[in-house]
């Protein structure tokens, strides 16, 4: 039965240097993490073959480059992320960043590295 969900109660796990991410949820329709990022770390650039996402900032300012464009997003702002399109966040500033990545279907194993955004179209 579905109830209330946090971080403290969430699955967390650790990703890239000092990140932690929270699956707030995970079905087979559905992926909603919150995720954080210390200053000066990245996540590693990639696609996803079949899941749509949107990225949403809680806290913090994000880079993000998406198809070979840079977009900075700050608290309240978001971006939308169509399957196949190279992307990758990045928080170039000196306070931690937290955000959301909401994911349909759920992005588990959906991931493909992309050595450049512009290898693909």
């Amino acid at each position: 039965m579905p109830g209330k969900i946090s971080t403290a109660t969430a699955p967390g796990y650790p990703w890239g240097q000092g990140c932690v991410g929270w699956h707030l949820v995970q079905n087979a329709q559905l992926g909603v993490i919150q995720e954080t990022m210390p200053p000066g770390t990245a996540e590693v650039r990639h696609y996803h073959a079949r899941a749509q996402q949107f990225f949403y900032v809680l806290r913090g300012e994000g880079t993000f480059e998406l198809a070979g464009e840079t977009w900075r997003l700050g608290p309240g702002e978001g971006i939308e992320v169509l399957a196949g399109l190279p992307h990758q966040l990045r928080n170039e500033s000196a306070e931690p960043l937290e955000f959301l990545v909401i994911s349909t279907p759920h992005a588990h194993g959906d991931r493909v590295l992309a050595a450049a955004a512009t290898q693909l179209s």
